[in-house]
């Protein structure tokens, strides 16, 4: 086995016997949330970091997913539950319409009308208020008080996810995904069919963004546009995650996720209680800063550029000593 198969063993092995370790329900939270972000940014990173198709726009197919499973019990009766699968195919058919619009434009006028299509979509579920309560949102009773079933379940649906594009990219598609980043052109020269494989790359991504929205509803109880198809609460909170960790990295997202969320509820807490009030306020500020560093000094990302970071930890421990 190799190494890094075996750390990947290990890490997840710790994972799962943490809630049986951990009782606290706050820590267990804190992992599901996790969870969450690692799905959100191993989606987005199969599309940006792999396919090489930069998306602002994530927000839309984690907004249908959670749509989809709160419209099922509000509107028909139905378990949130089912929305999990059904809101993975919904937001691969909405994916469908989103890839026919936007891929007849590249690079940043992809990422723009992305972005716009966000933009698009919040309104439509702020105004179509016969269908998602407008601004009210929708809630519903979670079905379980223990986070115990949410925490394993979430765990099941990242380690799924990763599995799943770790597959993906070692199959024909992976290396098709590649060579369209790499140059779209001289792909399309080679016979390859880039729009067929830029939209698998979107579906695929679109599915697995689509199942952490409706696991978002049926986890929180409460959804509402601002919160679902928010911009920077979901799309940019996306790409920073994958940036962060390691963009066309398969295990970057799941750092970045660890690396984001943290920053997030520590400054949320304001140092758990030790920093002033307003300090909870700064966490956008030192996203920001972060992006920077990571930009100018590992552009790679935390995964991809372990190398480096271990070499130079090493040689300030060997300077020391």
């Amino acid at each position: 086995m190799k190494k890094g198969n075996l750390t990947v063993g290990i890490f997840a092995l710790l994972l799962l016997l943490f809630p049986l370790v951990v009782r606290s329900s706050y820590y267990q939270h804190l992992l599901i949330i996790i969870f969450i972000w690692v799905i959100i940014g191993s989606s987005w990173n199969l599309l940006a970091g792999y396919a090489g198709q930069v998306s602002f726009g994530h927000a839309i197919f984690f907004g249908v997913g959670a749509y989809t499973a709160g419209i099922l019990v509000t509107k028909l009766g139905v378990s949130a539950w089912w929305g999990m699968l059904l809101g993975g195919f919904i937001a691969m058919a909405v994916a469908l319409f989103v890839g026919w619009v936007c891929f007849r434009l590249r690079g940043p006028y992809f990422a723009l009308a992305t972005l716009a299509g966000g933009e698009i979509f919040r309104l439509i579920a702020i105004n179509w208020e016969s269908l998602t309560e407008g601004m009210v949102g929708i809630l519903i009773i979670p079905t379980f008080k223990s986070k115990l079933p949410y925490y394993y379940l979430s765990f099941g649906l990242a380690a799924a996810c990763i599995l799943a594009i770790h597959l993906i990219m070692r199959s024909k598609w992976g290396y098709y995904f590649v060579s369209i980043r790499e140059d779209q052109d001289a792909a399309e020269s080679m016979g390859i069919n880039t729009n067929r494989y830029k939209n698998i790359a979107l579906l695929v991504s679109a599915f697995f963004t689509g199942l952490a929205g409706a696991f978002y509803m049926n986890y929180m109880g409460f959804i509402d546009p601002d919160v679902v198809f928010s911009l920077h609460y979901i799309s940019i909170m996306a790409i920073l995650v994958g940036i962060v960790g390691g963009v066309a990295t398969i295990m970057g997202p799941a750092v970045g996720a660890v690396v984001m969320v943290g920053l997030q509820e520590t400054f949320r807490s304001s140092f758990f209680g030790l920093a002033p009030q307003w300090v909870s306020e700064g966490h956008a500020i030192v996203f920001g800063l972060l992006v920077i560093f990571v930009i100018m000094f590992m552009a790679n990302g935390i995964v991809g550029d372990w190398n480096k970071i271990s070499r130079l930890f090493w040689r300030r421990k060997a300077v020391r000593t």
